[in-house]
């Protein structure tokens, strides 16, 4: 399967962001919204971004151009898919509204069209029913903005065919972004993840352990520092498993279940894995020369990211 035409439904800020990061790599890329007029005032605010983005330096030299060349309309959401090799869907997160979207594409498109949904939550399975020839459908999760963050969530139905997801991948690899598939699930991992997080974080300014301002603070200097780097297991690989669980102890005996030591993390420390420092890790072994070159790449990257930080200076806020 060959994919060299896209069209992305949707030509907000998340689907807009999706057409300028396939069409600056030189995928023809059409965009389709609720009306041609619409489609046709997104077209323009993307040209105009795309060239804001490049004088900021936050695209390449030439990017504006590319992107230009490459991005258009066609008229409405049923003539903008007809000729698509792969078809994004990234409407509203309202599973009607999506069903709906989904139908019209399904019926205009051509059968060996692929088609993705950049639903953020919805399981594929309560999307499916609204698309024919279910073996081309996937979610393939794009985040915002979409331009500036590389990695993208794909979750494949019962029916999906493993030569859909692989062309799929192919094209994110060529736009220069990271697929990695999740099971059939809702809020897949990246929201799951990003909910638990704020979850807990509501509770401690709840219980008055910390003010809003202080929470954000300690995330963003501490583990959140390191998350541009390393996920929650390369993480645990590097401070020690066996760390990792004597503090789970404290947290069940404060907190009670909700807390308690994962059983993933209670096997791997019974096994003997400590992580980095003995060479066995969730993540992997490691033999002595491996160890070097982690540490080393931690070292600089942090250092790098303090650099960074230093350079770009806080962050605007709300009064």
């Amino acid at each position: 399967m060959n994919i060299e035409k896209v069209t992305v439904v949707g030509a907000g800020y998340m689907g807009g962001g999706i057409a300028q990061s396939l069409a600056m790599v030189g995928f023809d890329v059409t965009i389709a919204d609720v009306s041609v007029e619409a489609a046709e005032k997104s077209l323009t605010r993307l040209q105009r971004e795309a060239r804001e983005f490049e004088e900021q330096g936050l695209f390449p030299a030439g990017a504006a151009d590319t992107i230009t060349a490459h991005l258009h309309t066609n008229g409405t959401i049923a003539e903008a898919v007809a000729d698509a090799d792969f078809i994004e869907e990234a409407v509203f997160e309202v599973l009607d509204v999506k069903r709906s979207v989904l139908a019209t594409i399904s019926e205009h498109a051509r059968p060996d069209a692929i088609i993705g949904t950049n639903t953020s939550t919805i399981p594929v399975h309560e999307l499916v029913s609204a698309v024919s020839h279910p073996e081309r459908f996937l979610t393939v999760h794009f985040s915002n903005p979409a331009p500036f963050i590389p990695g993208v969530e794909l979750v494949a139905g019962e029916a999906t065919a493993p030569e859909v997801i692989e062309t799929v991948k192919e094209l994110l690899a060529a736009a220069g972004r990271e697929g990695a598939q999740v099971a059939d699930t809702p809020g897949m991992v990246l929201n799951r993840l990003q909910y638990a997080l704020l979850k807990e974080a509501t509770s401690v300014v709840e219980e008055g352990v910390a003010n809003v301002e202080d929470v954000d603070t300690i995330v963003r200097t501490t583990f959140g520092f390191r998350l541009g780097f390393f996920g929650p297991f390369a993480i645990a690989d590097q401070a020690g498993l066996d760390v990792y669980a004597n503090c789970f102890k404290t947290f069940e005996e404060a907190f009670g279940q909700r807390m308690a030591q994962p059983a993933l993390l209670t096997e791997a420390v019974a096994s003997g894995a400590k992580g980095v420092k003995n060479g066995r890790g969730l993540t992997g072994e490691f033999d002595e020369e491996t160890s070097a070159e982690l540490i080393a790449y931690r070292n600089k990257a942090y250092a790098k990211m303090q650099q960074l930080l230093a350079e770009l200076g806080p962050a605007p806020r709300g009064n």
